[in-house]
């Protein structure tokens, strides 16, 4: 692991000088999970292509030092299902922010999910729109202080894995970046899923979210986030009141149906019979 091509390619600072995210910004840390979960997969980097939109967690795929596509905000999943279609022989991940999993991008993680195409979805939620200036997303929980939400967010927060089970996504999991080998372990299960898969990390954002909610310490902001979660044995038994504004973390959904471009191939063979 410590050689990897991937690795070395980072320390060099390429293209960011060491990297573009704020200090204490929890991306890194998801970049390296995931890398990890690679690395003991064992999967050769030319089987691995990396998808990702814009914001924060869009530059996630341009330290992958094989090929990836930065696509246009919101679009990653369509441009990763094409990619799927063309090569079902790849691994594809997909790295999203939270605003643009849900926002702008919404419509294609529902339609990727329910159809179950077989990418792994990398979801950084950090409750807000980092990148543009720390506005309220559709995440931002209640009463919480953003660029945009001065006096509290009014809006009720979406549950992003929550949803994605919902749409019968195969394989969802949601974690928090102190849960290293947690999500090491449910991005290796996301990729072997022959599914669409769904790992949402909650992942601190000093900068903006922190700064405005007296969490501006990356540690204290990380705390907070683990202490805002119930896992979901301890959830099955507790109270609406006890899970009230809480995450539940740990594996939401694991099953198996027929996977989209598969079923997409299966019918073209027998139209060309017929």
């Amino acid at each position: 692991m410590a050689n990897h091509p991937a690795l070395e390619k980072f320390r060099q600072g390429v293209p960011g000088t060491p990297h573009n995210w704020c200090r204490g910004c929890g991306i890194g840390q998801i970049w390296h999970y995931t890398v990890k979960a690679l690395v003991e997969l064992g999967l050769s980097d030319d089987e691995v292509l990396w998808v990702a939109g814009s914001g924060c967690a869009g530059r996630m795929c341009t330290y992958w030092h094989k090929d990836y596509f930065h696509t246009l905000h919101g679009r990653c999943l369509p441009f990763a299902t094409g990619i799927k279609a063309a090569r079902p022989d790849l691994t594809v991940l997909v790295h999203s922010g939270d605003g643009e999993c849900i926002a702008i991008g919404g419509n294609h993680l529902i339609h990727a999910a329910r159809r179950n195409v077989d990418v792994t979805v990398i979801s950084v939620n950090n409750l807000n729109y980092a990148m543009t200036g720390g506005q309220f997303s559709p995440t931002t929980p209640l009463n919480a202080n953003t660029a945009t939400s001065p006096y509290g967010s009014l809006e009720p927060p979406v549950r992003l894995s929550e949803l994605v089970v919902s749409l019968g996504g195969t394989y969802v999991a949601r974690w928090t970046t102190s849960h290293p080998r947690q999500v090491i372990n449910s991005i290796k299960k996301g990729i072997r899923n022959k599914g669409f898969s769904f790992i949402e990390i909650l992942s601190q954002c000093p900068t903006q979210y922190g700064r405005r909610n007296k969490l501006a310490d990356p540690v204290a902001l990380m705390e907070w986030l683990k202490s805002q979660t119930i896992t979901v044995k301890e959830a099955a038994e507790a109270s609406p009141e006890e899970l009230k504004d809480k995450f539940v973390i740990g594996e939401l959904a694991s099953d198996t149906r027929p996977e989209f471009i598969h079923s997409l191939r299966e019918l073209a063979k027998d139209a060309q019979k017929a």
